[in-house]
């Protein structure tokens, strides 16, 4: 953002933009708990997920490195990746609130797909729990994450572009990975939708109750300890 220092004690979100995330909060959460009620204990694909799937799976059958190329990106090693690059910019800002975001927001989705939704849907695919899709869960938290840390609007049209384009990027890898997934067999096409529910609706949750004041009162007392810099765009 152009010319202008993001502050330590800033919330990380609008007031606007906090009822929305609310309000996406929700829906995710009852979109979750919907799919999850209605392919419980399922071990095979309904109308929704076998049109989808089969071209899909037709396509990278016969290309299965390719397929594991576009599902990589939600994986241990590249999340955990972008997930300290995104630590450490937001370190180097003095946004300690937008760190601790970034360092909870996979490991929140993820606990909540494999430790809560998984045993608890049982929906199998050639014998392995699948729903939700923890890979989608991953890279939605991840674009969530950058969504929420770039909510403030930026003071130049240069720099309101650049945010769009990492948004449209963010939402698009996660997308691809869901192709992949399903290309690999590893998910059915309503288990990515679910994962990219939890993985949007964990960082709304995430965002709101680090907003509290009671949470963002010693967050931004600490926060100014950190160095604040300067981020310019061109």
């Amino acid at each position: 953002m152009e010319g202008t220092q993001l502050r330590p004690a800033r919330p990380l979100l609008t007031d606007s933009a906090r009822s929305w995330a609310g309000a996406v909060g929700v829906c995710c959460a009852v979109l979750v708990t919907i799919l999850g009620a209605l392919f419980a204990h399922q071990a095979t694909a309904d109308w929704l997920d076998h049109a989808i799937d089969s071209p899909i799976i037709t396509v990278l059958g016969r290309h299965q490195d390719l397929a594991a190329w576009l599902a990589a990106a939600g994986s241990l090693l590249p999340a955990a990746a972008l997930t300290a690059v995104i630590v450490v910019a937001c370190l180097l800002v003095g946004r300690l609130n937008g760190a601790v975001l970034a360092a909870a927001a996979v490991p929140a989705a993820t606990g909540l797909v494999d430790g809560v939704f998984k045993p608890l849907v049982h929906r199998t695919y050639l014998g392995v729990l699948t729903y939700p899709s923890g890979h989608t869960a991953t890279i939605f938290a991840l674009a969530a994450t950058a969504g929420v840390l770039l909510v403030y609007p930026p003071q130049s049209a240069r720099a309101g572009a650049l945010r769009a384009f990492i948004l449209m990027a963010a939402c698009a890898l996660g997308c691809v990975v869901a192709v992949g997934v399903i290309g690999l067999k590893w998910h059915y096409f309503t288990d990515t939708v679910a994962g990219a529910a939890v993985g949007i609706g964990t960082v709304c949750g995430l965002a709101l109750l680090l907003d509290l004041p009671a949470v963002r009162r010693p967050l931004a007392r600490a926060s100014r300890r950190l160095p604040s810099r300067r981020m310019t765009v061109g």
